[in-house]
């Protein structure tokens, strides 16, 4: 007999852990708290799990901070082998996350598998730049002493991953930890957390030690993980969310000194000039807009087209996002899935009312779609004034304003007049004039002709409010590395 979709849907939640993982073993919270996990395409509940106490985040940090010293002390082949064969395991089962994704966020699932190959590739990266965390030996300057330096892991971590990549944004902070010789206390996010469960599950399989990475899924994310920024033994905290969020965890950080990453919001402009090639400015701003159905820190977020080019652009650009299909990620027509929940849907359609009240034209969509699950149309809102709510505001959805500029200096103004600094989009033929823009915007990433940019070899983070830190690239292993300096006396000196 066939298998049906939803046959292979009961099979893969049947083989997700639904505990908390602590010292090597899932078991359940204290108190036996769980709370549901929601398909947003239809409302209902896929799992109910674990829900995680501040005692059991606790029982976590006591964990990590038990298995530290001895991890530390492992080989770093050792830990690169452990991320290759994780490596290797979560690409011979991207069907399974791809449709776990799908089910638990929404996403189609050719996006799913897209992210299962980004995702993954973290921990090909990290699996090979775990043996380059390299120190030097010099002499000092007069000759009377020489310098060795040494990079040492920070020590336990807490690692706060947001719902809108289940997998990627666990990778990009598990790999490095796990490379660097760190320890970690994950807290995935309650809205999305199946992937990471059945991923700390790959990684015990792949050989990970027990406590090295525990897992505690909440619905009380600041009682857990409060009193883990105060606790001295946590070395380091990682976070990607919202700015507010990464406020409050900067402020209470600083109370005990915390080596801190912040990956925070966007409101990435996307540049288009007179001179760009039209065509290919709307596939970039398809990809740039709607990868997640534009729920994404670095999704455009406001289109910003010069006056020449404007009405082709955005002709153009509404037809694209006419075709797109509607649906449940897991059907194979669908090419937008649902919003994460109603609040997000809601607030989605609350700025593009207030754009439209306040002059914009729809070109198209405008409105959530009817039926079950957090739907919204796919819309894109003509001659948006300057200083409009939707242009301050990250999105979060598949909704696209459009703003004319007349020359460099204006687009440039515009671009950068938001307290957020993540990414930015350029379309131009002239190199030139691309990387003159490039060094006036103030961003962390920057597209060139290019819609996604996102690759685990290169250094993902911003400025401004949208946070500090890098994650990928060799960048991503220092920021779980510290270094100590040991002066030696000269070797020279007895023969003098």
């Amino acid at each position: 007999m066939v298998a049906t979709i939803a046959d292979r849907e009961k099979e893969l939640l049947d083989r997700v852990p639904t505990g908390l993982l602590i010292g090597g073993q899932w078991r359940d919270a204290t108190g036996g708290a769980t709370f549901d996990v929601e398909d947003p395409a239809t409302g209902r509940t896929l799992l109910s799990i674990a829900d995680a106490s501040p005692e059991d985040g606790k029982a976590a940090l006591d964990a990590a901070a038990a298995a530290q010293e001895s991890w530390g002390r492992t080989p770093a082949r050792e830990r690169g082998e452990i991320l290759r064969r994780a490596f290797d395991a979560v690409t011979a089962r991207a069907d399974e996350f791809a449709l776990l994704m799908s089910l638990e966020m929404g996403k189609p699932l050719a996006e799913a598998k897209g992210e299962v190959t980004y995702g993954a590739e973290f921990l090909r990266w990290f699996s090979e730049e775990a043996v380059r965390a390299f120190g030097r030996y010099s002499a000092s300057p007069e000759g009377k002493l020489r310098v060795l330096t040494v990079k040492k892991p920070v020590g336990p971590c807490l690692l706060i991953t947001p719902w809108n990549f289940p997998l990627a944004m666990a990778t990009r902070k598990i790999a490095p930890a796990i490379a660097a010789g760190c320890t970690m206390v994950l807290k995935p996010a309650a809205l999305t957390p199946l992937t990471s469960q059945l991923f700390a599950q790959v990684l015990m399989d792949a050989g990970l030690p027990a406590g090295v990475l525990n897992v505690v899924a909440t619905t009380s994310a600041g009682k857990v993980t409060g009193p883990l920024i105060k606790d001295d033994r946590l070395r380091k905290i990682s976070f990607t969310g919202s700015t507010p969020v990464g406020r409050r965890l900067l402020a209470d950080a600083s109370e005990t000194v915390l080596r801190t990453s912040m990956e925070l919001g966007g409101n990435a402009p996307f540049l288009v000039f007179e001179d760009a090639d039209v065509d290919a400015a709307v596939e970039g701003a398809m990809a740039a807009k709607m990868r997640n159905m534009g729920e994404a820190c670095t999704a455009a977020n406001r289109f910003l087209v010069h006056r020449d080019v404007a009405e082709q652009f955005s002709t153009a650009f509404a037809e694209k996002m006419k075709a797109l299909t509607l649906g449940r990620g897991t059907e194979e027509s669908t090419t937008v899935g649902p919003l994460i929940d109603a609040k997000s849907r809601d607030k989605v359609h609350e700025l593009v009312t207030a754009a439209v009240e306040d002059g914009a034209k729809p070109l198209v969509g405008g409105a959530p779609a009817e039926g079950d699950g957090y739907f919204y149309q796919p819309t894109v809102l003509a001659d948006v004034p300057a200083g409009n709510r939707i242009l301050q505001e990250e999105i979060f959805g598949p909704v696209a304003p459009i703003t004319v500029f007349d020359d460099e200096d204006e687009a440039v103004r515009l671009a950068n007049a938001t307290e957020y600094g993540l990414a930015a989009y350029v379309f131009t033929k002239d190199l030139n004039r691309g990387l003159r823009i490039g060094e006036r915007l103030e961003v962390g990433l920057l597209g060139l002709n290019a819609g996604v940019i996102s690759n685990a070899a290169a250094p993902f983070g911003g400025v401004k409010q949208s946070g500090m830190g890098r994650e990928g690239g060799t960048e991503g292993l220092s920021e779980y590395l510290s270094t100590q300096y040991v002066g030696i006396s000269d070797p020279w000196a007895d023969l003098a």
